[in-house]
């Protein structure tokens, strides 16, 4: 076996256009003019970004349907708010287990054809979860637990596709430009649910949006999407860096200081995310219904006014926090390299008072409640960008998607997994009657733990502010040491071995 052999495993799948199979550079014409060294064009690269955002658009659109008719399923299934919140603990669940599955893969493989796959899958099951009857939660449950698959695909891979497309200050505005996908596809998933299930009068009707929306993601994937070579954009081509094996990636990831501990921050935005997320447009109804501004729920409609308000407000805090996010960063990056967790941060210590004081305010005042809900996001929207590029940058390329599955890993298990659920079993906890108001004082004080998660969440980012530089520094210098194997021979056959375990 020789040596050019040693990586012929990772070879993409059926891709003419992967990094894989890149001419070879030292023998083109001298006057040809030189490709890029993503080996993919400049046009194609921006196409390749916006076909990412829309389908991460798409995912999160697809996420939150369900949170904006929420008191509508609750109602057509007669459950409970324990029950509730599985809807959104399974998907997580699901998406979490599958994530390092993909991670492994887009280290390794054609991260076009693993994603198209992916939201094939998810775009099935998420119309077939469009047909379930009313004796039957528990296959609601199981098909929106399949459709974390497609999110798992996607969402691991998709930004080091974006990583290895473009560096520095062009990355972080293609980052940016990604992530505004995730609060404007939120709050898309709240409105186009509920103005839908409003319009014909079904619920069912708001799940069957976003499949048709997929196939369309499928078709620009596998004919626009070009792979790109991985870590080339940083002069630093994967066949030179060695791509390790995945516990020695699990490893390395695991001593990296800013890494584990920008998870942990990201893990507590996961946290206050996924409980308002699912419980916020319910919350603010039933506050309404307490105080009389609204009738309760009839027998096949609730008022989707609230899901309405809060899905405009979720896309316009979206769009403000990651910008403001990210411009801020940049400004501050002037001044001291520690300034994408400092921002972190401030981003969550500062929403933490606003989501307290939303929360406390939505019996005595709407306006208020909205005006707090408003701020309070967008405090909470600048950290997405910022966080992916944290990663990015303290992480060698070929472990970027094992980071990425990860960090997901991480901070769904500790965060949006559970924090759903947890939030409608300790309102179920607290309730003394089934009356409007215990409805709605039971989820008002399970609600306030957001607001300390967010504390906890900003000293994580504190404390990776104290390691960002060195850890920064280490990735940017990274080599990887001379360990190449050589062949020896054993028995009567040849066998692999490194390096240094001939020379002890």
């Amino acid at each position: 076996m020789s040596l050019t052999e040693q990586t012929s495993d990772s070879a993409p799948l059926f891709s003419s256009d992967s990094e894989a199979d890149g001419p070879d550079e030292r023998s083109r014409p001298a006057t040809e003019p030189e490709a890029p060294a993503s080996g993919v064009s400049a046009m194609r690269a921006r196409l390749t970004v916006f076909i990412l955002c829309y389908i991460n658009l798409l995912n999160y659109m697809d996420r939150f349907t369900v949170a904006g008719v929420l008191p509508e399923i609750e109602n057509f299934f007669g459950i409970d708010d324990g029950k509730s919140g599985l809807l959104q603990t399974v998907f997580i669940c699901s998406y979490m287990f599958l994530a390092p599955c993909f991670g492994y893969l887009g280290d390794r493989y054609n991260r076009k054809y693993l994603m198209s796959v992916g939201i094939c899958f998810w775009s099935v099951v998420t119309l077939a979860s469009s047909y379930t009857p009313k004796e039957h939660f528990w296959a609601l449950l199981l098909t929106r637990g399949l459709v974390g698959v497609g999110e798992a695909s996607y969402s691991t891979i998709a930004p080091t596709i974006i990583a290895d497309l473009y560096v520095k200050e062009k990355r972080t505005n293609m980052l940016s430009l990604f992530y505004f996908a995730i609060p404007v596809g939120s709050g898309l998933g709240y409105i186009v649910g509920s103005q839908v299930s409003s319009a014909v009068k079904n619920w069912h009707w708001a799940l069957r949006v976003t499949p048709g929306l997929g196939g369309v993601a499928v078709l620009l994937l596998l004919f626009v999407v070009q792979e790109p070579k991985r870590g080339a954009v940083e002069a630093r081509a994967e066949e030179q860096l060695h791509r390790t094996g995945w516990l020695t990636d699990l490893r390395a990831l695991l001593r990296n200081r800013s890494f584990v501990l920008s998870t942990f921050g990201f893990t507590a935005v996961a946290f206050v995310t996924g409980s308002l997320a699912l419980w916020a447009p319910t919350f603010l109804f039933r506050a309404a219904v307490f105080t009389g501004e609204k009738a309760p729920c009839s027998e096949a409609h609730c008022s989707s006014s609230d899901s309405l308000i809060f899905g405009i407000i979720t896309c316009v805090t979206g769009v403000l926090g990651v910008a403001s996010g990210v411009q801020v960063s940049r400004l501050l990056r002037t001044k001291t390299a520690r300034a994408d967790p400092l921002v972190c941060a401030s981003g969550l210590l500062l929403s933490a008072p606003f989501l307290y004081l939303a929360i406390v305010f939505a019996q005595s005042s709407t306006i208020a409640t909205y005006v707090f809900i408003f701020f309070g996001e967008t405090f909470l929207s600048m950290n997405w960008a910022i966080v992916a590029d944290i990663l990015l940058y303290v992480v060698v390329p070929t472990r970027r998607s094992t980071a990425e599955a990860l960090q997901i890993v991480i901070s769904h298990l500790l965060g949006d997994a559970g924090s759903p659920y947890l939030i409608g079993v300790v309102s179920d906890s607290m309730r003394r009657t089934d009356s409007f108001l215990w409805q709605f004082r039971s989820l008002q004080l399970s609600l306030l733990l957001c607001s300390f998660v967010a504390v906890v969440g900003g000293a994580f980012f504190l404390a990776t502010a104290l390691f960002i530089e060195e850890d920064r520094n280490r990735a940017e210098n990274y080599a990887p040491t001379d360990d190449g194997p050589i062949v020896v021979p054993k028995s009567g056959r040849s066998t692999r071995v490194p390096v240094s375990s001939v020379l002890i």
